[in-house]
């Protein structure tokens, strides 16, 4: 699995994160010819710079957009191009030849920023002007990362605690603390924290990234580096380089045709809970990307028969899988193990049957393949449709396979 690591340590902004991955990517001019099919940006109104460059002893790409300058004498047509709203941005996205998908996450992620700055200001999304972040640079700032995240086959993304910085940033809404209001929304319920002389470490473009694109968070995961790079912002800071670093690996290693990772296990012992309320914090788990999730019968204190609860997760979500537990169980607390697991190799593929379609856990070994098995819920769903036994309709799936 191919997995971009963002290292925030320094912050994280627009043009960071593009610079950063413009070193990752085979031929960076992509950038320039995927954004050109935005037809309705005027190629007038800016001017995309990319440049090698070493910054605090770092060598990286520094990427930026120089946008026409509005003048005070520009007509109101022209001021309502400059600050658009969240209709002329959809509208610019869907009318432009960019893929289906990079559309669709550029659309989400202008609608998501939309929300936040109408929290911030007391009003609704389609009233939003967007004031900085709706200019040129910024558009094509967010359209260029999916652009790019495409442009690597859309990896999973991890990352690591988000640097914000400190003090003050001079806005469209005059002198505000860091991090700005609606960078502060954007990262709700994000792991932040604050380093460095005081600056803004992280934009709203910044954060919306972050917010859109990111799996998890965590330490660097286990994996071998394929690529790295250092993308470079336009601030200076002498205590620390603003730039984000990000690796693109491949994790999950093979060993002797199985796959090797590591997995998290969360378990806490439970004596004063309903036995139905089980279903429920077991739903969450797995709707939140549990990898399993089971409970053992036990002994606990005075020989009060309990309920050990366990979690397998992914080490990104297990921080997210513990505050589930504790939320939904009664148990004050969450004992986390780091597991070595190795598995082998399976894939999902659709079959089409006699009696319709139904999808196949295929399960192989040094590429032969081991085992076939059905998925339960269609079995369930073809033997209701059938009026037949479950065991009847397993039997006739696995002749036809």
């Amino acid at each position: 699995m191919k997995t971009l690591y963002l290292d925030c340590y320094a912050g994280i902004a627009g043009d960071m994160f593009i610079g950063a991955l413009l070193n990752l990517v085979p031929n960076p001019e992509i950038l320039k010819e995927e954004i050109g099919k935005i037809h309705a940006l005027d190629p007038d109104e800016y001017k995309i710079i990319i440049e090698h460059t070493t910054r605090n002893g770092l060598t990286g790409i520094n990427f930026d957009v120089t946008a026409r300058h509005h003048h005070e004498h520009e007509d109101e047509h022209e001021q309502h191009h400059h600050h658009r709203h969240l209709a002329d941005i959809e509208a610019m996205i869907t009318g432009s030849d960019l893929s289906q998908r990079v559309k669709r996450e550029v659309i989400r992620a202008f609608s998501i920023l939309a929300n936040a700055e109408a929290h911030v200001h007391g009003t609704t999304p389609d009233k939003i002007h967007f004031h900085e972040v709706g200019a040129v640079d910024s558009i094509i700032d967010i359209a260029g990362a999916f652009i790019l995240m495409e442009a690597l086959n859309w990896p999973r993304v991890l990352c690591s605690t988000v640097n914000v910085g400190s003090g003050t940033v001079k806005c469209a809404h005059g002198v505000l603390p860091v991090p700005a209001p609606a960078t502060e929304y954007l990262l709700h319920g994000l792991p932040v924290f604050s380093l460095g002389s005081p600056m803004e470490r992280t934009t709203p473009t910044g954060a919306l990234l972050v917010k859109t694109l990111v799996d998890g968070f965590s330490t660097i995961p286990a994996g071998k580096i394929l690529a790295s790079g250092f993308g470079f912002g336009n601030n200076e800071s002498e205590d620390m380089p603003n730039a984000l670093r990000v690796l693109l690996l491949e994790t999950g290693g093979e060993v002797g045709g199985l796959i090797s990772e590591k997995i998290i296990l969360s378990e806490c012992n439970i004596d004063d809970m309903n036995p139905q309320d089980y279903e429920m914090l077991s739903e969450k788990l797995f709707t939140a990307g549990a990898l399993d999730v089971w409970t053992e019968n036990i002994y606990m204190k005075k020989s009060r028969p309990g309920v050990k609860f366990c979690c397998l997760s992914r080490p990104e979500d297990a921080e997210k899988h513990a505050g589930l537990i504790l939320k939904y169980s009664t148990s004050q607390g969450v004992r986390n193990r780091e597991l070595d697991r190795l598995r082998l190799h399976w894939k999902v593929e659709e079959v089409k049957t006699s009696l319709g379609k139904i999808r196949v856990k295929v399960t192989e070994l040094d590429g032969d393949i081991l085992r076939k098995v059905p998925e339960y819920e269609d079995l369930k769903s073809l033997a209701l449709q059938h009026d037949v036994s479950l065991w009847e309709i397993r039997k006739m799936i696995m002749s036809e396979m």
